[in-house]
């Protein structure tokens, strides 16, 4: 059992949060959250890469100079792979390299992450982050007063909030993202996850499917 402490907008500790690592995954399968990081990384690759073949180049097709007589090797057309400005001999043509992993292997993945870094302690629990109107400095002062500020962050929150996106946005390497779409790469990525008590709550819901135990009053 972890007792995570949850911090306030000015960095007070205010309450503890209990939760079993377990209960999100029992173990964690290293080979399976490598699969699903390359899977997710792959599904980024534009596939757009393209060169001219010899037939693609625009030239003429006859010799370039007679055959015999010259004293040089013979040459063909100017557009031969070999000759500055033809074309290339295995040219790169548009590839897909999207694929799949079954679903369920994909979610086990997800909540494998969130448990490692959970056991880890690489999250930062807070009561609440809203803002009335986009806020960046605010955000930034939010950052500090948590002492989490400087490296590389995932901010993580039940639904989407259009002030929260708005005033992370300008911020270096954070990264702002509701619940629904968490996946084994957004979690692993950034040295650390800042959630909210009910992004954990929905989280925790999302992954076993029945109601968040009441926490313990202290």
């Amino acid at each position: 059992m972890a007792s995570l402490p949850v911090y306030d907008r000015t960095g007070a500790e205010v309450d503890t949060y209990q939760i079993d690592p377990a209960t999100l995954a029992p173990r964690i399968n290293k080979q399976l959250l490598h699969d699903a990081v390359v899977m997710y990384q792959a599904n980024r690759r534009q596939g757009s890469a393209k060169t001219k073949s010899r037939g693609e180049i625009t030239g003429a097709s006859q010799k370039m100079y007679r055959q015999k007589g010259t004293g040089r090797a013979r040459a063909g057309s100017r557009r031969s792979g070999v000759r500055r400005g033809g074309g290339h001999i295995f040219a790169k043509r548009p590839k897909d390299w999207a694929y799949r992993l079954p679903r369920k292997a994909l979610r086990l993945a997800t909540r494998m992450a969130v448990a490692a870094k959970i056991a880890d302690d690489q999250v930062t629990l807070i009561d609440e982050l809203q803002f009335a109107e986009p806020k960046t400095a605010e955000m930034a002062k939010i950052l500090k007063a948590l002492q989490i500020d400087g490296q590389s962050l995932l901010v993580t929150l039940p639904a989407y909030d259009v002030n929260v996106y708005k005033s992370v946005r300008n911020l270096a390497d954070v990264s702002v993202a509701p619940v629904a779409e968490l996946n084994a790469l957004s979690v692993l990525h950034p040295r650390r996850l800042l959630m909210t008590r009910k992004a954990l709550d929905a989280f925790r819901r999302n992954a076993t499917g029945e109601p968040v135990p009441a926490q313990p009053e202290d």
